[in-house]
């Protein structure tokens, strides 16, 4: 009897899991029974590839369906993501990288008012440490990144050197990175933003599903209309009005939804993988879709999905730039644009991902409470990272909200965090370097702080020798050397068991015992 497509896709469905599940059991969460047990001297890396046959079947699914190109799975994620985040639009990208690049460049537009447009020679504050696709579209679409320095126990950038970088009808936008799952001063650079009419790009690469909190007044006064109604109208979980421990009304939203674009990474080591993959978000005013859709489909002015035509319903009645009317609007182009579309399969592991996402989270957080509570003896040698606002961490919890003492300036910030950042103190018998060399020799993946500071790097040292003007420095960049010279950082994945964990605490004190 001859089988029916259909009844062949669910039998090759069913043999797909069972491969997965045989073949890929190393690659199951750290809590998953089914996951094989850690033996000491085999390798534990800093991040990877978290995942069952979930996304293996939905992988095969949609490669055998053979869509390919950025469709209906897509379309599905892109939905299902600005719904997680509360905003208004989500594109997907082939990488955060890319994704950087497509939210700066969109505000680069003719269409956005002059005083509102990045054009060449106009000013982009950034922070100098961290990683270098936050900092390269800056120059990459011709403008000025001026770098100010990171606060070395958040990893993020010390606000207090915000007004000192900025100049009047030069500086049009600020791009920070939320540091290793750690939100940076929503609130202070908001503040400034809104003060100076600027644009806000969060890189929220490392930082999905973290939170921010901040008094509703202050939301109220920065103009966070859109949140306080989703908060208001009760419809997101994570878009809340509770109150302070000091009653006072706080808003409480997801970072990637504060600025004006957000981006996302869906690399493996990430907070949810599609291979490669990233995503820019809208977060309030529709229009900037249209402008990330153009930048990253080619500079085309169309709109319209792959294999749609007719969206506008005039296709064949514009009259733009100087070609002649009715010229076709799907090859109509209003930018220099790029191709960075994922494919149509990465979308659909990335769909079963979002659905893991909570849990992966929580362990995120978990990881990095118990290497805190179990490196706590070593505070001689070692400086460890805060979470923005935080002024102490309580030894004794296991939550991540509840083991800090906070400032009184009622915000604060729930981090997923994406790594474990250790700084050697200055006067530790040994160097970060020797403290990695060992954690390699152990089979622990490390990683230093990305970039350190960029400006250190030989690339900016050329440019600085080539084209001085191309960048520009203010104040002295301590906190970024201090990170570039004693921070590593471990691994908080979800990958990781608690034999894991306890194997890297046990070879942290073995490695210090001899000093």
């Amino acid at each position: 009897m001859k089988r029916s497509p259909s009844d062949l896709k669910q039998e090759i469905l069913r043999l797909t899991r069972e491969y997965s599940a045989l073949m890929h059991a190393d690659n199951r969460p750290g809590a998953d029974a089914a996951r094989p047990a850690f033996v000491p001297g085999e390798t534990i890396p800093y991040a990877g590839r978290v995942f069952t046959e979930d996304e293996v079947e939905a992988a095969v699914s949609s490669t055998l369906d053979f869509w390919l190109t950025l469709g209906p799975e897509g379309t599905a994620f892109e939905k299902e993501l600005a719904s997680l985040l509360g905003v208004k639009h989500s594109l997907l990208v082939n990488s955060g990288s890319s994704a950087n690049l497509v939210a700066l460049s969109s505000l680069t537009t003719h269409k956005l008012p002059a005083h509102k447009r990045i054009q060449p020679g106009d000013e982009v504050i950034t922070v100098a440490a961290g990683f270098p696709t936050t900092v390269a579209p800056i120059l990459q679409n011709g403008a000025i990144p001026v770098f100010i320095d990171n606060d070395p126990d958040t990893g993020n950038v010390r606000v207090d050197q915000l007004e000192a970088a900025h100049s009047p009808g030069k500086t049009k936008a600020v791009m920070l990175a939320h540091a290793l799952g750690n939100p940076f001063d929503i609130a202070a650079v908001l503040t400034f933003c809104r003060k100076h009419d600027l644009w806000l790009i969060e890189d929220n690469c490392d930082a999905l599903g973290c939170t921010y909190t901040m008094p509703v007044e202050k939301a109220r006064a920065l103009g966070l209309d859109y949140l306080l109604r989703t908060a208001e109208s009760g419809t997101h979980p994570l878009i809340q009005i509770t109150h302070s421990t000091a009653g006072i009304p706080v808003l409480t939203a997801p970072t990637g939804a504060w600025g004006d674009i957000s981006t996302q990474s869906f690399y493996p080591p990430h907070h949810l993988t599609m291979g490669e993959g990233g995503a820019v978000n809208i977060v309030s005013r529709a229009p900037l879709k249209s402008y990330a859709e153009s930048f990253r489909d080619w500079g085309r002015d169309c709109w319209c999905a792959s294999g749609i035509d007719n969206t506008c319903g005039k296709r064949f009645q514009w009259q733009l730039g100087e070609l002649p009317e009715g010229y076709d609007h799907k090859y109509i182009y209003s930018h220099l644009g790029y191709n960075l579309k994922p494919l149509d399969p990465q979308a659909a592991i990335g769909r079963q991902q979002l659905k893991k996402l909570p849990a992966f989270i929580e362990a995120r957080k978990q990881n990095w409470q118990y290497l805190r509570q179990g490196l706590e003896d070593l505070a001689d040698f070692f400086d460890f990272s805060l979470p923005t606002h935080a002024t102490a961490w309580v030894p004794g919890s296991s939550t991540s909200a509840s083991s800090f003492t906070w400032d009184d300036t009622s915000c604060r910030v729930d981090t997923s965090w994406f790594g474990f950042m250790l700084r050697v103190r200055p006067g530790a018998p040994f160097s970060h370097t020797e403290l990695a060399r060992h954690l390699n020799t152990h089979q622990i993946g490390n990683r230093m702080f990305f970039g350190g500071n960029l400006l250190k790097q030989p690339v900016f040292v050329q440019l600085r020798k080539d084209r001085p003007e191309s960048f520009r420095v203010v104040g002295q960049m301590d906190g970024a050397d201090a990170i570039m010279n004693q921070a590593i950082f471990l691994g908080t994945f979800p990958g990781l068991t608690q034999a894991m964990l306890d194997h890297e605490i046990a070879v942290l004190h073995s490695f210090t015992q001899q000093y």
